[in-house]
């Protein structure tokens, strides 16, 4: 296996340091658009392992299919791993079909609001343009497996998981996410600085939430997609390993377009804990059209508002040093169990800033998002997961990939996932949930996801 991974930012410099601890490649090649950054990630790879000599770097333009395509065919790329936003998920995609290699995401192409109705009828689904390119990638005989990063990916995994090994009957897939996570300045305050990409946080928050529920659809797919406005129906979800309970709400998210297409379910939700501050910075943002992608002129100068949001906030690659707390991503499976009886099992993954910190140098966030496309490339190397087309991590075997993750190393990965059997009722409304439009609703905005 020879990678071609596209991005030096957080998620990637922190999959690159994973990576090094593993076998199961001939060569890793990491560009960037900043050859700097690339070589920075390189170096950091390199001086984790000794006589490490399987990592290069390289400079690509990721907006630029032909770009992508020829440099994946100069290093003889066998998989091509997009570790940067998901405005460059189409080049990348393309390029990586182009050259003849194998792809893997951790977000899927973007969405288009519906012109009439944004927030009850979806318009351009997330990963549509990726889904319909599936006939060429199964003539070509080649993979790409979207959305295997943490949220979406290891959510997925325990969604077919779920389905084969604990229930009957699902009635609902709920991905929840939450954290106990804080940044302080050099005085110990607590500051506003997101563990994640802005970009791709406005653009998931801001954007009409997509709900699935298959009595819509009548059996079908399609007709089974939803919207609702931004931060709709919040609930509290009681978080484990001593995060506590966090408000969570609905958010758009590829695990609700993936889940439906390969596991049985009645209902399929993306709910987030974003907390009262992100929300209301948000709203702010919207309000003054700073999340809008579409330039402006500045002095002369054309510059998009939510780019400069995200350039004015610290890397999150650098604020490791500054965090403290955890992280959790999972899935709450509602439904009958093997038995007959009705269960509520949450899965989930927790991860220490200070453990990912102290083992890799790679804050939480992004180590949690990165550590999974490892994990799956590991199973592709090795024939346990294979595939042609355009498949979600649901369409492939998930013991596998759960057992390698957890496994202790050097067999495995060391970062064990957990199971909690729960009531139905352990989710509470808060007492003074506001209404669904009370988020300030971007009504008469037209802006692509």
């Amino acid at each position: 296996m020879r990678v071609l991974m596209v991005g030096a930012g957080g998620v990637g410099d922190a999959a690159a340091r994973i990576a090094v601890e593993r076998d199961f490649f001939e060569a890793w090649v990491v560009a960037d658009y900043d050859l700097d950054r690339a070589e920075r990630t390189v170096a950091a790879a390199r001086g984790r392992r000794t006589g490490e000599g399987r990592f290069s770097a390289g400079q690509v333009d990721a907006s630029d299919a032909e770009a992508v395509a020829t440099l994946a065919r100069q290093v003889r790329a066998t998989h091509v791993f997009n570790a940067v936003d998901p405005r460059f998920v189409m080049p990348i995609f393309t390029g990586a079909l182009a050259a003849g290699a194998d792809y893997l995401d951790m977000a899927m192409s973007l969405s288009v609001r519906h012109p009439e109705a944004p927030y009850e009828q979806v318009g351009v689904k997330l990963g549509d343009e990726q889904f319909a390119l599936a006939g060429e990638w199964e003539t070509a005989g080649r993979l790409a497996l979207l959305g295997i990063g943490v949220e979406p990916g290891l959510s997925d995994v325990f969604a077919r998981y779920a389905a084969d090994e604990l229930f009957d009957h699902i009635d609902e897939l709920g991905t929840r996410d939450g954290a106990s996570l804080v940044i302080r300045d050099d005085d110990g305050n607590e500051v506003f600085a997101p563990g994640f990409s802005m970009w791709t946080i406005i653009e998931e928050c801001l954007n009409p939430p997509v709900v699935w529920e298959r009595a819509r659809g009548g059996g079908d797919l399609d007709s089974g997609f939803f919207t609702l406005p931004p931060f709709s129906e919040p609930e509290v979800f009681d978080f484990p390993e001593g995060i506590g309970p966090v408000e969570c709400v609905h958010v758009e998210h590829e695990e609700v377009l993936l889940m439906p297409r390969w596991v049985e379910a009645d209902r399929v939700t993306f709910k987030y804990g974003l907390g009262e501050e992100m929300i209301g910075i948000l709203r702010t943002l919207h309000t003054l059209g700073l999340d809008s992608t579409e330039p402006v002129t500045v002095k002369g100068v054309e510059v998009s508002p939510r780019d400069v949001v995200a350039a004015c906030l610290p890397d999150p690659s650098t604020i490791g040093p500054r965090m403290e707390g955890k992280t959790c991503a999972g899935l709450w499976v509602t439904g009958t169990g093997k038995d007959g009886a009705p269960r509520s099992t949450y899965l989930y993954h927790v991860v220490d800033n200070a453990d990912s910190m102290r083992d890799y140098g790679a804050q939480c966030v992004v180590w949690q998002t990165a550590i999974n496309p490892v994990v799956a490339l590991e199973l592709l190397a090795d024939g346990t997961w294979s595939g042609t087309g355009v498949l979600g991590p649901e369409a492939l075997p998930p013991k596998p990939f759960l057992d390698l993750l957890a496994a202790p190393k050097p067999e495995g990965y060391g970062s064990p996932w957990g199971m909690e059997d729960r009531s139905p009722h352990d989710v509470l409304l808060p007492r003074s949930a506001p209404p669904n439009n009370a988020a300030g609703t971007p009504n008469d905005r037209t802006d692509s996801r």
